[in-house]
This record gives C-alpha cells, structure tokens and sequence, in this order.
C-alpha cells in the first residue's frame, strides 16, 4: 500500500512541475516577471507560494525516510526562482524514484516521532495516514489554488494528471 501510495505523490509531484512551467508561460505571455508568483499568497497571514512548494516536497520526501528509515536528501529551501522550484521538484520526484514496495514494508509498525510533537510518538500506519498524506496534499492544493488564483491557465485535468483509463 505505501509504495502505490508513494507513487502516487510523485506523479503528483509531477503534475506540480508543469505546473511550475504552465506558470513561468503565463508570465512571460503578460508579461511580468515569473518569479514574483513566489511571494504570492491567498491570505496575508498563509506562507508564500515558495514555502507550499517546498513544504510539498518535504512532507513526501521526508514521509518516505520516516517510514523506510532510508536518509532523506537535504534542501536548505533556498529557492529564489521557479527554475530552482522546479528543480526541487525534480530532485524530490528523482529521491521518490530510489524506493520498491520492499523499502515499506515495515513501514506501519514503525514508530515515527517529530519535535513539534513535543515527545509524543505516532505508528508509522498513523503518520502516514493522518498527517503525510494530508499534509502533502494541503500543500499541493494550496500550490494550485496560488496559481489559479493569479490566472495561471490549469484546471481538474492538470491536477490529476494522466488516469489509468482502460476498457472494462
């Protein structure tokens, strides 16, 4: 379940980064300057478009250390522009690329702790269902909601990415 699940975040990781292009398009059809879409914001008290895109990747990438025990690479989140956005993205997606269904497979029974939990701990079953997952896509929303707000031209389709249609 972990590894599909898994594989699942990383197309949408995918998805993230046509986006990243589909808005540098949008900017430079306007024109303006494509990296003012990091500062952007759908509430002044909400973090920017950077720290979504940043948080998005991290909550996957470090969800797939927790659970497999593997190191996870380290981004210092300096990002300035949506070419080094894009190749955060790139990086999470290629990190999300290394694992097999074996790498999770002790993955429910392992106990995860964070320090924002202050001591307390979560099974890895838990974590994964009640925080990575929804964080990841909190943050992946929040992302294209930023970019549909600033008339980014995305809808439903390029959301979901392509669908595993076949005839019954």
């Amino acid at each position: 379940m972990y590894f599909e699940l898994f594989s699942q975040m990383k197309k949408q990781l995918g998805q993230l980064g046509k986006w990243l292009d589909t808005a540098a398009a949008h900017a430079k059809a306007k024109p303006f300057d494509p990296n003012l879409y990091l500062n952007f914001r759908l509430a002044p008290d909400q973090l920017p478009f950077v720290r979504q895109v940043q948080i998005g990747c991290d909550a996957v990438k470090l969800a797939a250390s927790r659970l497999s025990g593997k190191p996870a690479p380290s981004h210092p989140d300096t990002e300035q522009t949506l070419e080094e956005l894009s190749a955060r993205v790139r990086s999470t997606v290629e990190y999300l690329d290394t694992f097999t269904a074996k790498d999770f497979e002790s993955a429910a029974g392992r106990v995860i702790s964070h320090p924002r939990w202050e001591g307390k701990v979560m099974s890895g079953a838990d974590y994964f269902l009640e925080n990575a997952v929804p964080n990841f896509y909190f943050h992946l929303t929040t992302a294209y909601a930023l970019l549909r707000h600033n008339g980014v031209n995305l809808g439903k389709a390029d959301y979901l990415g392509s669908l595993s249609l076949r005839a019954p």
